[in-house]
């Protein structure tokens, strides 16, 4: 009985450790860029936002790089905003690079503790948090995201 209790408790403590997780998330953020353009969630009212984490170093978001820029490229000026922000670099000139290598036209973001305090933090690389028109957090994609995979969750929630 007392393994039990045990057991009971650290799945207690184990599930709302989790849910308080995914609701500590805020829905408010203000984040800088790499070229010193500061961006707040609430700019960007009536449009989908993907603020996508990513590494240098990260085989599955060098693979979903050219689907975020072509989602950016191709929604900026209707219904999608796109932000990537860089975690785990050696240098902002490595970032830098990989950014021009990329042909990344989206903003990118150095990321660090208050990015991930206004945000949510993430346990995989890549994961995107998307917000709808509303400002409101409305999925944690953890893993590889794709051009398809936002158009179809764009697509089924318009109004």
């Amino acid at each position: 009985m007392r393994l039990f209790s045990l057991i009971l408790s650290l799945m207690l403590l184990t599930s709302s450790h989790f849910s308080f997780a995914e609701t500590h998330v805020s829905s408010k953020f203000m984040l800088k860029d790499t070229t010193g353009v500061q961006h707040q969630l609430s700019n960007y009212k009536g449009k989908w936002v993907l603020v996508n984490y990513w590494a240098t170093w990260c085989p599955p978001c060098l693979e979903e790089v050219p689907d975020l820029v072509n989602l950016y490229d191709r929604h900026k000026n209707k219904d999608l905003m796109v932000f990537g922000v860089v975690f785990d670099y050696a240098s902002v000139k490595e970032v830098g690079t990989y950014v021009d290598d990329m042909l990344m036209s989206y903003p990118i973001v150095l990321g660090n503790d208050a990015v991930t305090a206004q945000i949510g933090s993430a346990d995989v690389l890549p994961t995107t948090f998307i917000y709808n028109p509303k400002g409101e957090l409305v999925k944690i994609k953890r893993g590889l995201i794709t051009k398809q995979y936002v158009e179809t969750l764009i697509g089924q929630n318009k109004p």
